[in-house]
């Protein structure tokens, strides 16, 4: 085990930005989820090819019950990771989560720019669900917690070298 943890630096502003946030977003969870993916598919529309239940779907994107559950899980575990972020110091998605997350983003061939497009969607996302609470310090509380994710899911995306 030689790698040293980085502590993550979220400070209790930022924190407490994403906790309201957050808070106030949960119980529409399923529609925001559905809607950051249908503004990823607006920005990015060949990022639906990444997704073999679109591939050959007749079913109108917005009542894919796969999209639906897919967009759900990644929104709720992007904001609890978020939430968790300073009492953990660290991304508190499971290692199994984390090491399945990057697999499957490898072998469905997820670029950098797509984790790109998704934080562009979902900070719009946010911003629209809570109009009111939106501010620049909460887009740099959320795009903070987003990038720390993000660098632990690609951290499970490099191959791995055997070790010598």
């Amino acid at each position: 085990m030689g790698s040293s943890e980085e502590v993550i630096a979220f400070s209790e502003e930022q924190e407490a930005l994403v906790v309201k946030s957050w808070h106030a977003m949960k119980k529409d969870a399923a529609a925001l989820g559905l809607k950051l993916f249908l503004k990823v598919f607006e920005i990015a529309p060949s990022a639906a090819s990444l997704f073999s239940f679109l591939r050959d779907s007749k079913v109108p994107l917005e009542k894919n019950p796969k999209l639906k559950a897919h967009a759900m899980s990644v929104f709720v575990m992007t904001c609890d990771s978020a939430v968790q972020l300073r009492k953990a110091g660290k991304v508190t998605v499971r290692e199994t989560t984390l090491k399945r997350l990057g697999a499957s983003h490898v072998k469905y061939g997820v670029a950098s720019e797509h984790f790109e497009v998704l934080r562009f969607a979902l900070l719009d996302t946010i911003k629209e669900a809570v109009p009111e609470m939106w501010c620049a310090e909460m887009k740099s509380a959320w795009t903070e917690a987003y990038n720390h994710l993000v660098a632990a899911i690609q951290q499970e995306m490099k191959p791995t070298s055997p070790s010598t």
